[in-house]
């Protein structure tokens, strides 16, 4: 048996001088490789410098929609750093309209970018959206995600939004809020996502799951999503392990196992 997870930001400080053990706690857990997601354009080459020391260590390019537009980045810039062969997904991009206000079209100009990027370089998007549900898909669909393709990273959205997604041909990634009291709506959304459509991920360091559930988040924890929802589902850990693992690398082409 083998995990991934498939978002973390193993770059954050939390991680400093801790790489060996958090590895080391990854083969005791059965999770073989991480996918390091980049947020901004500053911390981007530590997150790259990750996939390249690393053999079983992926990374993304993007720009988290939380960062400001002081922290803009243009699509022939994604698209140029998109080329390293370690990058294998653009992102993370999308809508956040829960933490910032005002005027947020520079957060949906700079989502489109990334889309048209994501399109251009044949790399597919790792989406965030959060009290944007609506937006995000709109855009989505204005600019043809579709021909991307993607995965909606730590799905917290409704089964409606998660089945719109997945008739764009995008995945959906459960994180350890599938583990909490509170996430019953949540549960029934992680029970009925088609098999090929479902992927696992920490979100590290943070949403650790229970039983760590307050504690810094990490890649070996993706198992315990992993037996959530083999729970969910009926089945095994081992057959979601499979049907990720495998999911994991249809999308993520450019991830050599």
């Amino acid at each position: 048996m083998r995990l991934i997870d498939s978002h973390c930001h193993l770059d954050f400080p939390d991680y400093d001088g801790r790489m060996d053990d958090i590895r080391a706690c990854m083969d005791e857990n059965q999770v073989s490789h991480a996918l390091c997601v980049s947020v901004n354009l500053s911390d981007f080459p530590k997150v790259l410098n990750l996939a390249e020391n690393y053999e079983n260590f992926f990374a993304s390019v993007g720009v988290h929609p939380d960062h400001g537009p002081e922290e803009d980045i243009a699509e022939d810039e994604l698209v140029r750093l998109s080329t390293h062969p370690r990058i294998v997904a653009i992102g993370e991009t999308g809508l956040d309209y829960y933490r910032l206000m005002g005027d947020l079209e520079w957060q949906r100009e700079r989502f489109r970018r990334h889309i048209r990027a994501s399109k251009r370089s044949r790399k597919p998007l790792i989406i965030h959206t959060r009290s944007a549900a609506a937006d995000t898909l709109r855009i989505m669909k204005e600019e043809g995600a579709e021909e991307a393709g993607g995965v909606m990273h730590c799905f917290t959205e409704t089964m409606d939004v998660a089945m719109a997604s997945v008739d764009m041909g995008f995945y959906i990634s459960f994180s350890g809020i599938v583990t909490f009291k509170n996430a019953e709506d949540l549960r029934q959304v992680a029970k009925a996502v088609p098999a090929d459509r479902l992927l696992i991920e920490t979100d590290s360091p943070y949403l650790a799951p229970i039983p760590f559930r307050g504690k810094t988040n990490q890649p070996a924890w993706v198992r315990h999503v992993a037996t959530e929802i083999a729970r969910l589902r009926d089945t095994t850990v081992e057959a979601i392990a499979e049907c990720t693992t495998r999911n994991f690398f249809r999308l993520f082409k450019e991830a050599r196992e």
